[in-house]
């Protein structure tokens, strides 16, 4: 049996807000790869959260790589911005824009990774072209906004697919940069839909809802990795 490597993150929208900095280190201890922060608009999404201010104080916290999910229009007009107070990777949404490829190569052109988010309605043959110019490509499976969103699981078609293609195309080989493709799933991960996702070929998932309601949030990030 071969032996999947699958990474976590935690989503700290799911945390407590006053705490943010007590709330980054927890998602440290627990032993996650990455503090998923969702940045959102009020008008791309129907909600307000974070800035970069709270980004800032999230990066003095932790040494957690800062995986930054952009759910906003005009995503590139902030992207110096996040990356001044420590993003690593900025994901940013194919709806939301229509420079897209502009926004890719100016985030690698700034030294962090990039990454491109599709909505549950959002068809996955449009995701295929941008493989190659990625780090990461996410697939939503709730509709982003909120946290504790039952998933959708017409997402795992849309993963299987990607994967395939990925595969097809020639995989690792086929990509400019060095590393291969993540392929990352976010919206009502628990141990369950971990699972589903991870056998349909991804390997980045991240949770907030299920993670934060445990007493030991370790466990839940080991359970998780190795769904």
């Amino acid at each position: 049996m071969v032996k999947r490597s699958t990474k976590v993150g935690v989503s700290i929208l799911s945390g407590d807000f006053s705490r943010l900095g007590d709330e980054a280190k927890r998602i440290e201890d627990a032993g996650a790869d990455a503090v998923h922060i969702d940045i959102m608009d009020g008008h791309f999404v129907p909600n307000l959260t974070m800035g970069p201010k709270a980004v800032e104080a999230i990066n003095r916290s932790t040494d957690l790589f800062l995986d930054v999910h952009l759910m906003m229009y005009n995503p590139f007009d902030y992207i110096e911005r996040f990356i001044e107070v420590g993003a690593d990777l900025i994901t940013f949404h194919f709806e939301a824009t229509e420079n897209i490829e502009e926004t890719i190569q100016f985030i690698h052109r700034c030294g962090k990774k990039a990454g491109l988010a599709f909505n549950p309605e959002t068809s996955v043959s449009l995701s295929l072209k941008y493989f190659d110019l990625c780090d990461l490509v996410l697939f939503m499976s709730v509709h982003p906004g909120f946290g504790g969103q039952q998933f959708i699981p017409d997402v795992l078609e849309k993963i299987e697919i990607a994967k395939g293609c990925y595969l097809k195309s020639g995989g690792q080989e086929s990509r400019k940069s060095k590393d291969p493709l993540m392929i990352q799933v976010d919206g009502g991960i628990n141990p369950d839909t971990a699972k589903q996702v991870i056998d349909a070929g991804a390997n980045f998932v991240v949770s907030g809802h299920y993670l934060f309601s445990l007493p030991v949030m370790q466990e839940g990030v080991q359970t998780l990795r190795n769904s």
